[in-house]
């Protein structure tokens, strides 16, 4: 009886690795049915292509999503910081500002963004703003 009893577990033993490289195969044909999925994309890559898209945003992994918009936002951050340095460079006048400010009922800042726009014009930031 004993005996015979360890016997059988020696055999089960023995019998799982095979059992789990059936599961592998479980496993395997899980992964099948992937390729034949996109297969049938890949007739129409473009269909396939905002399919992906579509899933990025969706299984919420908006890190691409995130960077592609990240990467166009740096772009025109760059661009944006070239003109903030072209515009720093115009010298305006403290009256002029001032001026501005009041008559146009308008923030410091504003003021200067539009007088820097204007090439420090004072007439010319006026006329803009007035308009």
């Amino acid at each position: 009886g004993g005996m015979a009893a360890e016997g059988d577990v020696e055999l089960e033993l023995e019998t799982e690795p095979n059992g789990s490289s059936g599961g592998g195969d479980g496993a395997g044909g899980r992964a099948a049915e992937k390729p034949r999925k996109h297969d049938s994309g890949a007739a129409d890559l473009e269909r396939v292509t905002d399919y992906a898209e579509e899933k990025e945003i969706q299984s919420s992994n908006l890190e691409t999503a995130m960077s592609v918009i990240g990467d166009r936002r740096s772009r025109e951050q760059k661009a944006k910081q070239e003109r903030e340095k072209e515009l720093a460079k115009v010298t305006i006048k403290k009256e002029d500002l001032e001026l501005i400010m009041t008559e146009m009922e308008i923030s410091r800042a504003a003021a200067e963004r539009s007088l820097r726009e204007h090439m420090g014009n004072v007439v010319e930031a006026l006329i803009t703003l007035t308009n």
